[in-house]
């Protein structure tokens, strides 16, 4: 055996540097994603009727994120539109995962469900969609549903928000 068959080509130290230097590049940008799916969940809530009572008395609809793990529309909802408003200006937003059939949930008739079934009730099964509710359990302004133009997805929460508010 001789000592240059030990001793890597050209090519491979190419690629190897290539490799490190796109690796370099690539997982700065990837870190932030990851946090980013890791710190971008919404509270989930175990009682409908609490969580209404204390937006109620903050003068704030209850607001649900009806969400599905993975779908990267609810994911751009709740990073974009709800956890900033819930952390800048108090928006009591919550959310709901439509596939969840095992975490109790204490409905607005005061019955233990679980998210899946209560989603189900309202015919809510669309993701994402943001229901505006009050004390009661009704709904105070219109549904919003999907994220088609995310341009003025911003304006059509605050326009249902602005509604849910002035129904309260």
């Amino acid at each position: 055996m001789s000592l240059t068959r030990l001793q890597p080509s050209a090519s491979t130290g190419r690629r190897s540097f290539a490799a490190t230097l796109l690796g370099g590049l690539l997982l700065p940008t990837m870190l932030p994603r990851l946090a980013w799916a890791r710190d971008s969940a919404l509270p989930v809530p175990t009682s409908l009727p609490l969580a209404a009572a204390r937006a109620a008395a903050r003068g704030e609809p209850l607001v649900l994120l009806i969400s599905l793990p993975g779908c990267p529309f609810c994911e751009l909802v709740r990073r974009s539109y709800l956890l900033p408003a819930r952390r800048d200006a108090g928006l009591q937003a919550w959310q709901l995962n439509s596939q969840d059939k095992r975490t109790p949930l204490i409905g607005f008739d005061g019955q233990v469900t679980t998210a899946a079934a209560q989603i189900s009730a309202w015919k809510a099964g669309f993701t994402p969609s943001v229901l505006f509710f009050g004390p009661q359990g009704q709904e105070l302004a219109e549904r919003l549903v999907g994220i088609a133009v995310p341009d003025f997805y911003d304006a059509y929460l605050q326009e249902r928000l602005a509604r849910a508010r002035k129904a309260l």
